[in-house]
């Protein structure tokens, strides 16, 4: 539940475009709804028994992550009317929430971190003065990050747990980065200059969440890394993506790859857990989202499919909601 914000963030911060940080204070709940909802997933928030409510939000974006500080005065209950793509974790500095998220209900509160899986929180409750750090991340930046480790494509919710020790070990660790980020990309920080320093800080942040927060691949994380890919593959999958928008054959590759088309199946499945018509499906699907992104609704959805081999535009929005969880018209419009 994006007690802060997983919407795009409306005005830059200092001169680079990659940057953003926005402010909101008031005491309106439908302004608050509207400053915590995107397009794709509105929140409705609401005094509880009519009483007065209060609200400070603050964002700063570094290219997909965003970090919220926001505090909260009164008794507010927060409903999500559509899932969020974002995985989004709590830091509580004061005060409670409670988070619906599934069976049993996530309790917030200092000391005590919390992780919601995209699409699983569907309301929340804040109890008095309550004010937290929240960090957001799409879940296709960690599934991207799982496929990259693996070697392999992962897709769907990561499965982290709810609840993490704050004041000790890789809580206390990630509270101290995300805490460093804010600080130093709010207010024109000096972290705006080093873009470089950034995207080490971003990437360190999501190593910590994958290599010390338990979750569905904990355990193959930690087992000895694979035997690397023969040159076979390699080189297939080096002419599969030099050739990425060209109509290649099973066939071709193979003959790319200077060996059987047997042989270059039995290594996909053996060293890359798929097929290799699958695995280039993949990487056009990988670039059609790039696209999609950087187009900024200059492009149509049918267009940017077509250009990546994708002639049914139906199947193709369905194949990419699930690999991404949300539409590729949502995509355009972010």
């Amino acid at each position: 539940m994006s007690v802060g914000s997983d919407a795009p963030l409306p005005y830059p911060a200092g001169q680079n475009s990659s940057f953003w940080e926005t402010a909101y204070s008031g005491t309106d709940p439908d302004a608050l709804s509207e400053i915590l909802s995107t397009s794709a997933s509105p929140i409705k928030a609401a005094a509880q028994a009519n009483s007065s409510i209060a609200y400070r939000c603050n964002f700063v974006s570094a290219g997909d992550l965003t970090i919220a500080d926001c505090a909260y005065d009164g008794a507010i209950s927060l409903r999500r009317e559509a899932p969020s793509s974002k995985v989004i974790i709590f830091l509580p500095v004061e005060g409670n929430a409670v988070f619906d998220a599934g069976q049993e209900p996530i309790h917030s509160v200092p000391g005590r971190g919390a992780i919601l899986g995209a699409g699983r929180a569907t309301g929340a409750r804040l109890l008095g003065s309550r004010r937290h750090l929240g960090l957001f991340v799409d879940q296709a930046r960690i599934n991207g990050q799982l496929t990259h480790m693996f070697e392999r494509t992962i897709t769907g919710d990561a499965g982290f747990l709810p609840h993490f020790d704050l004041t000790a070990g890789p809580g206390l660790l990630l509270r101290q980065l995300v805490a460093n980020l804010y600080r130093g990309l709010g207010g024109g920080g000096l972290l705006q200059e080093s873009p470089l320093a950034i995207s080490a800080l971003c990437d360190a942040a999501i190593f910590l969440l994958l290599e010390t927060f338990p979750h569905r691949y904990s355990n193959e994380l930690a087992l000895p890394a694979p035997a690397p890919a023969p040159r076979h593959v390699k080189w297939a999958i080096d002419f599969m993506h030099a050739h990425i928008t060209e109509p290649i054959s099973l066939n071709e590759i193979a003959m790319a790859a200077k060996v059987s088309i047997r042989t270059l199946q039995q290594g996909f499945r053996q060293f890359r857990n798929t097929t290799p018509i699958a695995y280039l499906h993949e990487i056009r699907m990988v670039a059609a989202r790039r696209d999609l992104v950087e187009s900024g609704a200059k492009q149509a959805v049918a267009d940017v499919a077509l250009r990546w081999g994708f002639t049914h535009l139906g199947r193709f929005a369905a194949e990419y909601k699930k690999r991404f969880g949300e539409l590729p018209s949502q995509t355009l419009k972010r």
